[in-house]
Parts: structure tokens; sequence; C-alpha cells
């Protein structure tokens, strides 16, 4: 039975629990449950802590696992990133106070705080950057109000939680973290791993794209065409009416209006747009 580790809370729980279902497999209905068996799909759960997947994954008997790729590069362990799940997108910045730092080349000597000290250890190392690194668990914006640190490195999404305590965001990105499927062994996955592979990629696919339906005269079909070029090509269905034929065809999610409004400007009519559940390409 292939186990699997989840995040048991956090902000990637939720978001991993629903691309499973949506991949089909069982997931549980209540939080406080730590360990749930699918049997139809011979897949046993964990609920483990987000930071611990990693380790459980490299050092345990749970297979593969979903977590952040920051909590994986800074557990420093032997598990490796197999696919990016595209949800829980942040970034790993610096920030102080304004006016500390003109950039990071001023991190020599100061008191950094971060809930993770392998990323910023191996950051300031490429760096050649000697500095104190304060290890704080939880939200470090408070540090430096508090007089632990000078400069703290942390997860950010939009900035908010920075700006509110005082703090501007200094240089580029350590990091450019999401959701990721780990596994301890990358070169010969399991079936089960493989099959578990195929249906989260068909999950993230299905969630890029729509399908996109409409009616269109034989005349304008090769433009139209163009417009939904499809994966392969579009799927071309005969109408009562000699003149016109129907159109179906996937298209990214992110441009569907524009398409819409192209294929209306065309003469296209009942122009409609499904979502796709899951798909295999």
């Amino acid at each position: 039975m292939l186990r699997i580790g989840l995040p048991n809370k956090g902000t990637l729980s939720e978001p991993a629990a629903v691309m499973l279902r949506e991949a089909g497999y069982r997931q549980r209905s209540d939080a406080r449950d730590l360990v749930l068996i699918d049997p139809e799909n011979e897949v046993e759960f964990f609920y483990l802590r987000p930071r611990d997947i990693a380790t459980y994954v490299a050092e345990g008997q749970v297979e593969v696992g979903i977590t952040g790729r920051d909590l994986l590069l800074d557990g420093g362990v032997l598990a490796q990133e197999i696919l990016p799940l595209d949800f829980g997108r942040a970034t790993f910045r610096y920030a102080a106070e304004h006016g500390t730092l003109a950039s990071l080349d001023d991190l020599d000597g100061r008191r950094i705080a971060t809930s993770y000290p392998g990323l910023v250890a191996r950051d300031l190392a490429q760096r050649g950057v000697s500095a104190d690194i304060v290890r704080l668990d939880g939200a470090v914006e408070t540090a430096i109000r508090l007089g632990v640190a000078e400069v703290v490195a942390d997860v950010v999404s939009s900035g908010t939680t920075l700006r509110q305590a005082g703090l501007v965001i200094v240089g580029e990105p350590l990091l450019e973290s999401e959701a990721v499927l780990i596994a301890r062994d990358v070169d010969t996955p399991s079936a089960g791993v493989e099959l578990l592979l195929r249906r989260l990629n068909g999950v993230i696919i299905a969630r890029r794209y729509v399908m996109v339906e409409y009616d269109i005269r034989r005349e304008a079909l090769d433009e139209a065409c163009t417009i939904t070029p499809g994966i392969e090509s579009p799927t071309i269905s005969p109408l009562q009416d000699p003149a016109w034929v129907a159109v179906r065809s996937m298209v990214p999610r992110r441009d569907a209006h524009a398409i819409m409004d192209r294929l209306q400007a065309l003469g296209a009519r009942g122009v409609i747009v499904f979502d796709i559940l899951a798909c295999r390409l």
C-alpha cells in the first residue's frame, strides 16, 4: 500500500486535500483524523506537521508527500521534488526597517531572524556573508521591534504582514516556493507513485484549461481554428445546416474570455465554455 504524507494543517492542507479529491482519492472528513486508508486506490494517507513531511519521506516509511518547496529545502534531507503542484505560491525574502539595508551586501554582521535557518545559512554561504541566524518558530515580523534581530527572512505571499510591521523587502527572492510532491526514490517509482503522478498531472492540466464549444460558418472555420487550435486539433462536427459546423477545443483558462471575444467578432454563435474536471494528454 502506498503511503502518502500530507500537511495536517496550514495553508497547504486544504488545497492539497481538494487536489487529491479531484484526482479520485478519498480524503478525511474530520480534521482530527491523522490517518486515512483509501482501500480502493491502495493508499494510506498520514496527516503530518508540514515541516516534518520531508523527513518522513527521506528517512521513514512514507513513500511520497506534499509539502512546500521552502520546507523541503530548509530541511536539507534526502528527498527530492518530483512535481510542482501549482498552488501555495510564495517567495522567500529578506526584510528590514526602512533605511537599514541599502542592499543584501549589507547583511554582513547582522542578526537575521527566521524560521528557515537552513535556507538562510545556505544563501549566506553562497553570498560569502557572515551573519548571526536567530531561529524563531512561527511569525518573525516582530523580531526587529522586540530587539532580537536587525533583519528577518521569511516566506512572503503578498507582503502585507511585513508592511504592517513597518518592514520593507530588500533584494531579490532567495527562493520561489510552491506546493510540491516529493519522493525518496525518483529513479524507480512504484506503480502507485506513477499512478499518483498521472492523476495529479491530469488535475493540474484540467485546472489550466477549459473546453470551448461554438458554431461557426464553414467559410470562417480555418480562421476560427487558428483562434482555438486545441491540443492536437479541434473537433469539427457537421450541423443540420450544411453552411455551419460545430467546433470543440481546449483553450487556456486565462485566455478564455479573450478567445470568446475573438470568436464572436468572427461570427461564431452559441459560444460556451465548460470546466474540465480531469484529463489525460
